[in-house]
């Protein structure tokens, strides 16, 4: 069964079922990109660990440190990181040291010659820095060219909204391959059965507002999910 919603479904980001989605799309955007990269770049999934302290409310009750996977996409000539894709997760965007970690990670690799794509699929807690952007959204892409910085590309997009298409930055004078998250998430939403888990008879967590909440409302019922 697809999703019902035409870009994020929000009903994904409940705390209990993202890291699933998250591990999961982290693998479907390797098994995207790396065909079409090779055979100059491979695309390896890393792993960093989080050690959660005291302030970090929202995992109170779960283990004291949490694994995030990211994407590098690594030039095979020199067998250096061209581009890292990151996709945020609720640690990464709720005060305490799961979010200084990476903003100080963030800031590092922002020093540096490699390009940065950061994909932000949630609605919950403070956004990453962007200067010149006042302005909120209910999600956002990032795309950083090192060449570029400290300018970068934004993407924002709302919860009634596909998610955009996006060029993935590599080294100067490659052709930059598109990727499409929209259909991969629907893809996966699809394969995973992640309706069956989701109860849309009830609020989104974190639940929707205002305009947005009365057209997912309507949304749902039209789909018969109501």
């Amino acid at each position: 069964m697809p999703t019902p919603f035409p870009g994020m479904d929000p009903y994904l980001e409940h705390p209990g079922l993202w890291p699933n989605v998250h591990a999961s799309l982290i693998i479907a955007l390797r098994d995207d990109l790396a065909p079409r990269l090779r055979p100059r770049y491979y695309v390896a999934v890393e792993e960093r660990v989080v050690q959660l302290g005291a302030d970090d409310l929202l995992f109170a009750a779960r283990p004291d440190e949490i694994h995030q996977r990211f994407l590098q996409i690594r030039d095979l000539m020199g067998d250096h990181v061209v581009t890292v894709v990151e996709l945020l997760s609720p640690a990464n965007k709720r005060p305490g040291k799961g979010r200084q970690e990476y903003e100080e990670k963030r800031l590092e690799l922002l020093g540096t010659r490699t390009h940065l794509v950061e994909i932000d699929l949630l609605r919950e807690g403070q956004p990453m820095p962007m200067r010149g952007y006042p302005s909120t959204s209910d999600y956002r892409l990032i795309i950083s060219r090192a060449p570029r910085r400290p300018r970068a590309d934004l993407l924002p997009f709302t919860v009634r909204q596909p998610i955009p298409r996006l060029r993935l930055p590599l080294a100067s004078g490659d052709d930059e391959p598109e990727g499409d998250l929209n259909e991969l998430l629907h893809t996966l939403y699809d394969r995973a059965g992640y309706d069956l888990q989701l109860d849309y008879g009830r609020e989104a967590e974190p639940p929707l507002t205002g305009d947005d909440a009365t057209w997912a409302n309507a949304l749902l019922q039209a789909a018969g999910l109501r």
